[in-house]
């Protein structure tokens, strides 16, 4: 039995810095390959340039404006946005000052948590009427992108293409809420090999139904499927409609993360 004793938030920050950060760059999507440039690695390959580092670069001023620059040109010359992930305890403190004046925009600010999933696994109460099932399929996942789509007000086809492929990668776990015939709601859950954590994405579900459990239903039925595979911890990058129903549940909250997008 894994050790459900509450965790300081501090230690699941060095554990989230240490393990999951620089997942993000060895546990790449099918299709997409990394650069290492300087002190910060970009993915290439995706709908947009994605760039990630350590936490604190161990470089500043002039030298920083230039790598910063370098990733923005790369991109330009693919035709392609790219975004710049950043924490807000990374160092140094000045790297959102120096993204705008490169022309950067900021995007909205999401808080990191983390959970330990054999608290979280508790079999979940459904609504009458809804089911909750794994999917695999791709017309599945073009409903999960209209259903996106259609809570964000905005065009999120894409995300279709992008499940499908995550999906036949075998690191990805799909849900979908269900009640009569529509999805109501959907969530996917992605493995982090040679971590002890697990991701949770997606979690967007209609207006009509929520306030009745079914995305607390999706937080359970996924860490039921972490514990499975032997995953100890949970990650979010929640927004503020999430955070608080995940902090009820048992998350802690350990930094924030903005990113910001360079779009030609």
């Amino acid at each position: 039995s894994v050790d459900v004793v509450p965790i300081t938030a501090a230690a699941l920050l060095a554990t989230y810095d240490d393990q999951l950060r620089p997942a993000e760059w060895t546990n790449l999507a099918p299709g997409t390959h990394a650069e290492t440039d300087g002190p910060v690695v970009r993915i290439v390959g995706e709908r947009r340039g994605f760039v990630v580092g350590p936490r604190d670069l161990g470089i500043g001023g002039a030298e920083l404006d230039a790598v910063i620059a370098r990733q923005r040109d790369f991109f330009a010359g693919r035709g392609e946005a790219v975004e710049w992930k950043t924490r807000s305890h990374d160092l140094p403190a000045d790297i959102p000052t120096r993204l705008v004046a490169a022309g950067f925009v900021a995007e909205d600010r999401e808080t990191v948590l983390i959970g330990v999933a054999e608290g979280l696994a508790a079999e979940p109460s459904i609504p009458a009427g809804v089911t909750i099932r794994a999917v695999t399929g791709d017309t599945d996942m073009r409903r999960i992108a209209e259903l996106k789509s259609d809570v964000l007000d905005d065009d999120r086809s894409w995300l279709a293409a992008h499940l499908i492929a995550r999906v036949g990668g075998g690191r990805t776990v799909v849900m979908v809420a269900e009640a009569a015939d529509e999805v109501v709601s959907a969530a996917w859950l992605d493995f982090e090999p040679g971590t002890e954590f697990a991701g949770l994405w997606g979690g967007a579900t209609h207006p009509a139904w929520r306030g009745r459990g079914i995305y607390r239903a999706l937080v359970a039925r996924r860490a039921q499927l972490a514990m499975a595979r032997g995953v100890r911890y949970l990650q979010v990058d929640a927004s503020e409609d999430s955070r608080p129903i995940l902090q009820r549940l048992g998350f802690v909250a350990v930094t924030t993360t903005t990113p910001y997008v360079w779009t030609p």
